[in-house]
């Protein structure tokens, strides 16, 4: 699986590089600046992008900003934001463009390197994974916050990590049935209608944010 890494510190850098790899995967590039990054995205086309937010020269959205221009050349390419921040514009139009794999993990809150890699994997494979931080940061500054319920919201940010019904149930110590009734009020009330596709937990939480 090839990947190529953005991150402006040169010891994480290394430190993704050297993690990546004795997990099988083939780092292709391995960069600081969101120029260069982009430039590396259209070229080498990886299976997975692991793209810090802040980088050279300004350290404010580059990274995001290149990792969304070069989905605009490379549509679907996937993209796993890990940084210190949650960058609140930009984060939202990559999450809504739904074409590709996408997450959003924050730096000092991945518990495991099992936990990362996965994540990585996730992407990778067409999925997300999303930190809950960032869904609550994100959820905050969206309009129909008062439409779902406080269990609501933490149940559509699960859903976001891309747990299952009976995982979701176990993290909040209730029955398969009691989520079951959550996710289908959170669908009635995104407006999602009864569907056979089985991203519409993905849609809710995208229509979540872009509302």
């Amino acid at each position: 699986m090839r990947v190529v890494i953005a991150e402006d510190l040169a010891l994480l850098r290394d430190g993704l590089i050297r993690l990546l790899t004795s997990y099988g995967f083939t780092v292709v590039a391995a960069v600081e600046t969101g120029e260069a990054l982009q430039a590396a995205l259209v070229e080498h086309r990886p299976d997975v992008a692991v793209v810090d937010v802040r980088l050279p020269p300004t350290f404010t959205d580059e990274g995001l900003r290149a990792a969304i221009a070069a989905r605009a050349a490379v549509p679907g390419l996937p993209v796993l934001v890990l940084s210190q921040h949650v960058e609140q514009l930009y984060a939202r139009e990559l999450l809504s463009d739904r074409r590709g794999g996408v997450g959003y993990l924050l730096k000092d809150r991945v518990a495991t390197v099992g936990e990362f890699v996965d994540a990585v994997r996730r992407v990778a494979g067409g999925g997300t994974a999303m930190d809950p931080e960032v869904v609550s940061q994100l959820l905050a500054r969206s309009t129909p916050t008062a439409a779902l319920t406080p269990r609501e919201r933490e149940t559509l940010g699960l859903m976001a990590e891309g747990r299952s019904n009976a995982a979701i149930a176990a993290r909040l110590f209730v029955t398969d049935k009691a989520v079951g009734k959550h996710i289908n009020n959170i669908f009635a009330k995104l407006g999602l209608p009864q569907s056979e596709d089985d991203n519409r937990r993905v849609l809710a939480v995208l229509a979540y944010l872009n509302a």
